[in-house]
């Protein structure tokens, strides 16, 4: 009765752990690729909930001083006062530091801009003008 129960308990044959391995691939093959994929998509994201917060900050800084930064004060006018004209009459602190984008560069900032009164973007993932996807130019639309 003992030898019985062992050859009962023999374990998983060549054939199964191949159909298991094979399976596993098929997964890694169709699911890795949409999991990469994610990143880029959360600092396009990342990006565009960005320049909607700078763009409030902006809209704050003109409240209260009566015209947005100029394109030389930049948005370091946000965070430290600026001593160049216009020189702001009710200054605060309106963002905790310099913000960049996902990407490490930093937002860029026209006032007067060539779309409102103020244009404000980032060049994406590549860095250049235009693109598709990651590499999208991410702008605010006044």
């Amino acid at each position: 009765m003992y030898k019985q129960k062992l050859k009962s308990q023999q374990g998983f044959t060549l054939i199964e752990l191949m159909v298991v391995v094979v399976i596993l691939a098929v997964l890694a093959v169709v699911v890795l690729p949409n999991i990469m994929d994610r990143p880029d998509e959360a600092r396009k994201v990342q990006a565009k909930q960005n320049i909607m917060a700078i763009a409030s900050a902006l809209k704050l800084y003109k409240l209260d001083n009566y015209s947005y930064p100029t394109t030389d004060q930049g948005l370091e006018a946000l965070v430290t006062e600026p001593s160049s004209e216009p020189v702001p009459q009710k200054w605060q602190n309106y963002l905790p530091s310099t913000p960049k984008d996902p990407w490490g560069r930093e937002y860029i900032y026209l006032s007067p801009g060539e779309n409102g009164a103020f244009d404000l973007y980032t060049l994406g993932a590549d860095g250049e003008e235009g693109g598709e996807g990651i590499d999208d130019t991410i702008s605010y639309e006044n």
